[in-house]
Order: C-alpha cells, then structure tokens, then sequence
C-alpha cells in the first residue's frame, strides 16, 4: 500500500488543472487546425480497466461450453462457462455475469476489439497502447487518455480533480510499465492522475495528515503561498512554480469544499456499501459513482495489474476467472443502475476494457505462436490447465454504457471456431479513442504541440469514431 502522505503530496501538484494551462506557454499549444467542433455526448468518462488481459470467449463472447474431463484434447475447450441469456434477446454472457447480463440494455457489447500488432505481445506495451493510443517507445512522453481530456476540458466541477485514478498499487517487478501509463507525458504533471490506490481510504486522501490538525494545516498553507508570493513579487516565479501555486491553491480549496465528502465512503448507505463491497475494485466503482456526482471529468478503476495475478490467467484460468467474476458482476452492474437511475448515466460513459483477451492454445496470431510462461499440454491432465491462458489480440470484448452509445446493441463478430479471430467489424485502438474523444467533444485530429510538432490525440490524428456505436 503506497503511504497516505504520497497520495496526498502527489494531490497538491496534480489536483488543480484549472488554470495551469495557460502558464505552459508556446512549448504546448492546441492547434487550431483540427476538425470542426463536436457537439459532446457525456460529460464524464469511466474506465472500468481488467487489468490483465480478460478472456472474452469466458466473459463476453462465450463459445460452446466444454466441461473439465481429465484427459481431454487442449484444442477442444472454447468455453469453460455456460451461457447465460441477457438483457438483449439472443445476447448471452458467461454465467459468472448474472448481474452484468440484467443491465446490458442500457448498453453497446463489443465484441471484436483487435489490439494493436506490437511485434510481442506483452501486457506494459499493450497497456501503454491503449491508454495513450501510441506504441511505445515514442520521442515523447505519449499522455494518458485521462490528461488529454483533463488538459482540453478541463474539470467539470472547480473543487473535483480532472482525472483520478482508482486502485492501482505499486506493481513490483512491473512498477516503472504500469507507471508509464499513468502519466501526464509532455503535458505535465498539473494534468496527471490524482491517485487513490485504497478506495476504503480514500477519505485520508482528501484530508490533513495524521496528528495535523486543519487549523494547523491551514496556516501552514497561508504561510507557504506568502512565501511564494514574496518570491514571485520580488523576482518572478518560473512557469513550473506558478503551476504549482495554482495547484497548490486548488488543492486547498478542494480539501475545504463539500466536494471532498464524496470520498468519504462511511457516509454511504449500508445495503449500497455492501453491494458493492466485493473488494478493492467493487469499491472503487462505489468511489467512482461518488465522484461522477460529485462533478469529476475522467476516472479510471482497475482491477490492479500485478504479474501472473488477477486477469492474468497463466494458470488455473477457469478457477481464477470465476473469482474475478465475482469481484466486477455485482458493483459494475450496481454502478450502472445507480447512474441511471439518478439520470446520470446519459452523461456519464461507462468503458469495460482489457489490453488483450486469452485463448487456451493460442499466442498471439494464430499462424506465429510464441513460447509463454505456462504450457498447455496436447491434453488436459490436471485442473490448473483448464481455461484460458495465452495471450490473444484476434479478438475481445469491450463494453460500454451511457454517453449518447446505443443501447441493446451487439457491435462485431467472432468466429465460432479456434481461433476465435474477428469476422466483422473490427475495433482498433486508433477508432476506439476517437469514438471516446467524440462522446466527450474532441476531435481525432485535436492536437498539442510539443518540441515543435502536432501530437494528436489519436495516433497521427487519423482515428474514425465509430458512428454505428452512437443512438
């Protein structure tokens, strides 16, 4: 668990977008030459992230149930879930997603998402691509999705935070990848994440630290921006120092504004907090739904990516993906009810997304199989090989809701047969971000201009939104 304080030392350079921009100068400009304007379709964007890579074919897409027999052909198992019906005549989901399948007519399945070829298939680089929509390396530090929309919207309420991230805690061997999606890049740290890796903390985040009073807070905060204040009267403050200012202030504003109680989960109702409490993650969408009340601009809630854990099913597929069932069914379901039922959801965007999907036999395309850390066998011989394990990019599943998207809707097609590539309608990084920066008002071919160059928001500004996914 990272210290409260570091999350609270981070919120004071990070939490205050508002205004910053302007002191950035001519080493970041908007351009002027993107499309014409667009009229937005939600205010608020929610990534749901499955951190891991999230098998569809035992999720979303379920394929013909194979039940486990000791001894059985590995190329045989395509789904080691029944089918559930849904919502949505003639569309079903796994049965580890009861609740999930009760709401998806308030949303758009997609089922053909194809990420990107990257030479190898490994989850920092598929992460990256799809939380910046640029492969790594780059010449510059690529932005998160979130800071682009921080950087260009700004906050939706003046005491919120642009952009949160919910439960991601340190990564160990993997920490420096993670990070490096977690970032502002060249856009800098004013339009970064405020980070709450503990949702059932998050109130500490938001308050003085341990054994300081607010009093005492306060007056060290007047006494630091006076010294700040002198300096910049007597010789100017860098652009860097006026950034932090500004962020200082509106960090202070935010730790006094009745903004703040939406992180404050005690003040939940009981039966809502119980149904949500499935564990980090359910939590933080209960946070989640707190914070699109409270006026937040773009939130992200991972299940956490940790090596070989979680998501990332390298053994014991089937076992594992019903825990994980259990820990997203119910608070995402419930999150989506809640928004629509406070008419929010019409607003609010709501992305379920992995960086790739899994098959049992498959690495990567299925003409170029890669050597993985765990082997399947020709036969299934012990329980910890049945389920999904390889890293898979032919096709998955991404599911989204409100926002001006469609509703009842099933978008794409997969083969019935391994390997379950797509058939219709693929979904590529560069279109998925364009579809997302169009809900929010954004063109693809919006850019900033750093070290001299346009950066699009989408790779080379040549993202389609997908216009069949829109009501």
């Amino acid at each position: 668990m990272l210290p409260q304080t570091i999350s609270r030392r981070h919120f004071l350079g990070t939490s205050c977008a508002a205004g910053a921009a302007a002191l950035l100068g001519s080493s970041l400009r908007a351009q002027e030459t993107a499309s014409d304007k667009i009229q937005p379709t939600a205010d608020t964007l929610v990534v749901l992230w499955m951190a891991g890579g999230q098998a569809s074919t035992e999720t979303w897409d379920p394929k013909k149930f194979t039940p486990f027999e000791r001894g059985m052909e590995a190329k045989a198992v395509y789904s080691t879930f029944r089918a559930i019906p849904t919502s949505v005549d003639g569309l079903s989901l796994s049965e580890g997603l009861p609740n999930m399948a009760k709401v998806m007519h308030l949303g758009t399945l997609i089922r053909t998402f194809k990420a990107g070829d990257l030479g190898f298939i490994l989850h920092s680089r598929h992460q990256y691509h799809w939380h910046t929509g640029y492969v790594p390396p780059q010449p510059v530090a690529a932005p998160h999705l979130g800071a682009v929309i921080a950087r260009t919207l700004g906050p939706r309420h003046p005491d919120v935070p642009a952009f949160i991230d919910i439960g991601q805690r340190s990564a160990g061997g993997e920490d420096f990848e993670v990070k490096a999606f977690q970032t502002a890049g060249f856009l800098g740290t004013a339009y970064g994440p405020f980070l709450v890796p503990e949702p059932a903390d998050a109130v500490h985040t938001v308050q003085p630290p341990p054994g300081m009073s607010k009093q005492r807070f306060k007056e060290r905060y007047q006494l630091y921006v006076k010294t700040l204040q002198a300096k910049r009267q007597a010789a100017g403050l860098d652009p860097k120092a006026e950034e932090f200012l500004k962020a200082l202030e509106g960090a202070h504003r935010f730790l006094n504004s009745p903004a703040a109680k939406a992180f404050d989960l005690s003040l939940e109702p009981k039966e809502s907090y119980e149904v949500y409490n499935t564990g980090r993650f359910g939590l933080g969408c209960l946070l989640a739904r707190r914070l699109v009340e409270a006026g937040a601009r773009f939130i992200e809630v991972t299940t956490e990516y940790v090596p070989f854990m979680g998501w990332d099913t390298h053994e014991n597929g089937h076992s594992r993906t019903v825990e994980m069932m259990k820990l997203i069914d119910a608070p995402i379901a419930r999150l989506i009810r809640d928004l629509e039922e406070r008419k929010l959801l019409s607003r609010t965007l709501i992305v379920i997304a992995s960086e790739f999907s899994r098959d049992m036999l498959t690495e990567g395309k299925p003409d170029k199989p890669v050597k993985d850390q765990v082997q399947v066998p020709d036969r299934v011989t012990e329980e910890k090989h049945y389920g999904m394990h390889r890293h898979f990019t032919g096709a998955g599943g991404i599911v989204l809701f409100g926002g001006g998207i469609r509703r009842g809707n099933v978008y794409g097609k997969t083969a019935d047969e391994r390997p379950f590539v797509t058939v219709e309608n693929p979904v590529t990084i560069p279109n998925l971000h364009a579809t997302l920066y169009r809900a929010m008002g954004i063109p693809a071919d919006f850019s900033y201009e750093t070290e001299g160059r346009p950066f699009y928001v989408t790779e080379d500004g040549k993202g389609k939104a997908i216009e069949a996914l829109f009501a």
